[in-house]
């Protein structure tokens, strides 16, 4: 059965914090993945790094990363200097997954996020044609340290460059390495896909990452989300794959601001416990989809 995680995030109001505690959280709620701020990772020396590394490895559980870049590393920018602080800070990104003996990153990799076309402009070709090929140059880097980076495929109010399937597939296929991969986020897809089953379908063996989280951003089970479609699609092709809740319940801090969170949802919920709900919820339909 997938390794199942959560995103640190569910529990902050900060993107940046000291990700140790909750290695050892997840890990007594019974998660096999706790997904992480790469950039924040990144740039931690190799000390704190080390210190994340070996929790992780005593408690068993597996490090993923997840990022949006901010302007600056905008890799679509029409200013080449920012295209390449972009294509740098990716590069370290993957060199320090392979330090911290991780496997893959996922997230707006391929654009600034929140990102929207200047006014006037209705052609976002150009804006892909510089992406593809920095993320080109990128991947040179993200073979030679055996890591894999996952497009992740969002709605048209975060971005407007990789918005359903069809998308994320000519991207990843225009990118051409084994390497850049498909994430699939049901929160995304429940605005932009036409059906569940048939974007799973379709990403089929260029799927690498998936996000889980209900229409309303709460944890899974807590809202209208096809969860029988969604694993028996996941089953169909075979999808060996991480599978990652993202909720996000608190308004507040940086996290509640990016992400839109105005009303409370953890009202009356006791947050491990509810994570834990989620995780057996998760786990009850992929055992019945396999």
């Amino acid at each position: 059965m997938n390794q199942v995680g959560i995103y640190y995030a569910f529990w902050t109001h900060e993107w940046d914090v000291d990700f140790l505690p909750f290695v050892s959280k997840v890990k007594k709620l019974g998660f096999d993945i706790l997904e992480v701020n790469s950039g924040a990772v990144t740039e931690m020396p190799n000390a704190e790094r080390d210190r994340l590394k070996d929790a992780a490895r005593r408690e068993g559980i597996e490090l993923t990363g997840c990022i949006g870049l901010t302007k600056e590393y905008d890799i679509a920018s029409e200013d080449a200097a920012v295209r390449r602080n972009g294509i740098d800070f990716l590069k370290r990104q993957a060199e320090m997954l392979k330090y911290m003996d991780a496997k893959e990153l996922g997230g707006i990799i391929y654009g600034a996020w929140p990102g929207r076309l200047p006014d006037g402009v209705t052609d976002r070709r150009p804006y892909l044609d510089r992406s593809v090929a920095a993320m080109k140059e990128v991947m040179k880097t993200v073979e030679d340290c055996g890591v894999v980076f996952n497009i992740e495929v969002v709605n048209r109010f975060e971005q407007f460059l990789v918005n359903n399937c069809e998308d994320a597939l000519d991207y990843v296929q225009r990118v051409g390495s084994d390497h850049c991969k498909i994430l699939l986020d049901t929160f995304h897809m429940n605005i932009e896909e036409d059906s569940f089953r048939e974007a799973i379908v379709r990403a089929g063996d260029h799927l690498g990452h998936v996000h889980i989280g209900e229409t309303n951003r709460r944890a899974p089970g807590r809202g209208r989300i096809p969860w029988k479609e969604v694993a028996e699609a996941l089953h169909e092709i075979n999808y060996q794959g991480s599978i990652v809740m993202e909720p996000f319940l608190m308004p507040g801090g940086p996290v509640g601001r990016d992400i839109a969170v105005y009303r409370d949802m953890s009202v009356g919920l006791d947050l491990d416990q509810e994570a834990q709900r989620a995780l057996e919820f998760v786990r009850a339909h992929l055992a019945a989809a396999s």
